[in-house]
């Protein structure tokens, strides 16, 4: 990594978005297909691996005396379920599979990203996006199997004075089209962000004159990217059931 730092002319150059590049794992090449086998692919198999590995083999005992596995497995469940009842409701209680999973895989794939030589998945907005999608589009089928044209009513602000309410429908509506991006946005900067001030400083740390100070830079921005691994998979599973309770109870 510090070798990076240093251009041809002894020049101090850094490349702080190159850990981003997607590059296929088989053949050499820099051309990516559909159905190329990429470092994101490795490192989101990896992040289902993890998964699996906690919640299915880590609870397989099932012992009164739980190891540290199927506890981190316990808590996982009990906080995820409590989100969900707490925040979209007991009736959304039916959803919680799907929002643990979510949280699960942003989790595991954020904190996997934080391994040396390691992939961030989730610095990618091809990969948050088709996650905020999926919430987008199973919040916005659920309203309208639910309530038909009276999930319309969630765009519509019945307790406004009635000239302001078809300009608050637009800006609800539009409001509600946001979401998506917002949602994908918010995670894959976050921590694109964040890897990319540790590779910065990592560079610094070529230099004999800063490097005490950029090793110990390096050292608290990675407890925080350990902080913030977490916080974005809390923050895009909470606006989930946000997003769920809104298709659950349309009406202002």
């Amino acid at each position: 990594m510090a070798s990076d730092a240093h251009g041809d002319e002894g020049g101090l150059v850094f490349h702080p978005m190159d850990q981003f590049i997607v590059k296929p794992l088989f053949g050499g090449g820099t051309d990516v297909g559909l159905f190329t086998i990429t470092n994101v692919t490795l490192w989101m198999a990896l992040a289902v691996v993890a998964v699996f590995a906690l919640l299915v083999v880590g609870t397989k005992s099932r012992a009164m005396i739980p190891s540290r596995g199927q506890s981190i497995a316990e808590m996982a469940y009990l906080f995820i379920y409590k989100m969900v009842e707490d925040v979209a409701g007991k009736d959304a209680v039916k959803f919680f599979p799907y929002i643990m999973t979510l949280f699960m895989f942003i989790v595991m794939a954020n904190f996997l990203g934080l391994l040396p030589m390691s992939f961030t998945t989730t610095s990618h907005f091809a990969v948050t996006a088709v996650l905020a999608l999926a919430v987008f589009l199973t919040v916005t089928i659920t309203g309208f199997v639910l309530h038909g044209a009276k999930f319309l009513g969630l765009f519509w602000v019945s307790s406004a004075p009635l000239p302001l309410r078809p300009i608050l429908a637009i800006i609800e509506l539009i409001s509600y089209f946001v979401r998506p991006v917002s949602h994908c946005i918010r995670l894959a900067g976050n921590i694109m962000a964040g890897h990319a001030v540790i590779k910065v400083f990592a560079g610094f740390a070529a230099i004999a004159a800063v490097s005490p100070l950029a090793i110990v830079a390096i050292t608290a921005m990675y407890g925080l990217e350990v902080l913030v691994a977490f916080i974005q998979a809390y923050v895009f599973t909470i606006l989930t059931c946000v997003y769920l309770h809104d298709a659950l109870h349309p009406s202002h």
